[in-house]
């Protein structure tokens, strides 16, 4: 298919109004951008996706709820830059990779992978879900950029540079000030390094999306310089509606959608509402579960999912209720206006902190559509927002690869 087709093709997908074939309430098709993953994935019953779980997203919520795709995450925590470090996170994201791969295998009549856009379209026509790999933290590439490419063919068609704390490609929004790092500021923002940026060109020649989410503002203005393709923020929220260094300020959101990239607002209950209670009450709990388990610190892996910590943090609710979607889409309506409709997109961040009042799962994916359109929004405008945006951003990234 030549260029200029196959881009009327994509365009005509992600922009479509008529959805006649689709529920009246669904849009042409639905995509989360960012979705957390343990790292025992598949790997025990529990995490077993097929079957019912306590994970916030898994087969059964996808497709109750009307999520068509998710872009699972190969998350790894921030190590020492050292040898031993590098080696902990490629084995950690090995194993992540291997999760979703056993999902795959098991249940090809449920969920496929998706690499290209047309191929999540594919699927999404076959009445099949769609399961497409983002990168969270490139430090899980061991310094060594070839491990980019071996990324890419395990089926990774996203990059996201940094987590908590500064890795060998940038700074973070959140440093690791309880190990050293200097706190965020002008002169601790030191922005990309070389390396960074020869992943950033790598990825543009490879056909993968840059993702500044959890960067600092110093790494996001060199990701735009560095790279051919436009940017995109997997999950973030808008600074000028909550003060977050997570959260992006409005001139950034402006130059990510001036280049043509999107931002996905995150439905993530710190990025929207500003709760000391329910943090302190929280890290409480937490340190109470670690106690009881004989462990030395928490460990989200193998205590989010205890019965004992779903109880707790319902008590916690009722006492500090979360974000709900109306705080939610307040930030996207802020980020709508600064950036324009044309660059804006939804993450849940679910099974990593995700999650708020109305959409705490994705069983209630159709929520965040009634209360979109409730909100004003349009057809048209809902299906960019739920992916349309994301896929041409996708499809200008692969066609600048095959030149």
């Amino acid at each position: 298919m030549n260029t200029i087709l196959r881009l009327a093709l994509l365009a005509a997908l992600a922009t479509s109004t008529a959805v006649s074939a689709q529920p009246a309430q669904d849009p042409p098709v639905t995509i989360d951008s960012h979705v957390d993953i343990p790292f025992n994935y598949m790997g025990e019953p529990r995490f077993d996706v097929g079957k019912d779980t306590r994970l916030l997203v898994d087969l059964g919520k996808m497709e109750r709820g009307g999520l068509n795709a998710a872009f699972f995450v190969i998350w790894v925590p921030q190590h020492q830059l050292d040898g031993a470090g590098y080696a902990k996170a490629v084995q950690q994201a090995s194993q992540k990779y291997d999760g979703i791969g056993r999902m795959l295998m098991m249940y090809p009549d449920r969920i496929r992978l998706a690499t290209t856009p047309e191929q999540l379209m594919a699927n999404h026509k076959a009445g099949l879900l769609s399961a497409t790999i983002e990168i969270e933290n490139a430090y899980s590439l061991g310094h060594d950029i070839r491990r980019l490419d071996a990324a890419f063919d395990r089926g990774a068609r996203s990059v996201g540079l940094v987590h908590v704390g500064n890795n060998d490609l940038c700074t973070s929004s959140l440093p690791d000030t309880e190990h050293g790092e200097p706190a965020m500021n002008s002169a601790g923002d030191h922005g990309m390094s070389d390396f960074g940026r020869a992943v950033v060109k790598r990825a543009n020649q490879l056909g993968m999306m840059i993702d500044i989410s959890h960067a600092s503002d110093n790494c996001v203005r060199d990701a735009l310089k560095t790279s051919a393709t436009p940017i995109i923020a997997t999950h973030s929220g808008a600074r000028a509606v909550l003060d977050h260094p997570r959260n992006l300020p409005d001139d950034l959101l402006r130059a990510i959608a001036a280049k043509g990239g999107v931002i996905d607002a995150v439905a993530y209950k710190e990025f929207l509402k500003k709760d000391p209670g329910r943090e302190a009450a929280e890290k409480k709990l937490q340190d109470a579960i670690a106690k009881q388990a004989g462990e030395k610190a928490y460990d989200s892996d193998s205590d989010d999912y205890r019965p004992e910590m779903e109880a707790g943090m319902a008590e916690i609710q009722k006492k500090y209720p979360l974000a709900t979607l109306d705080d939610y889409v307040k930030q996207i309506r802020h980020m709508v206006k600064v950036a324009g409709i044309d660059h804006v997109g939804i993450s849940s961040d679910f099974d990593g902190g995700g999650g708020i009042t109305g959409w705490k799962d994705a069983s209630e994916t159709r929520n965040v559509t009634a209360a979109l359109r409730k909100a004003g929004f349009s057809d048209a405008d809902i299906a960019k927002l739920w992916g349309g945006n994301l896929l041409r951003v996708w499809g200008e990234v692969e066609r600048h690869a095959q030149h």
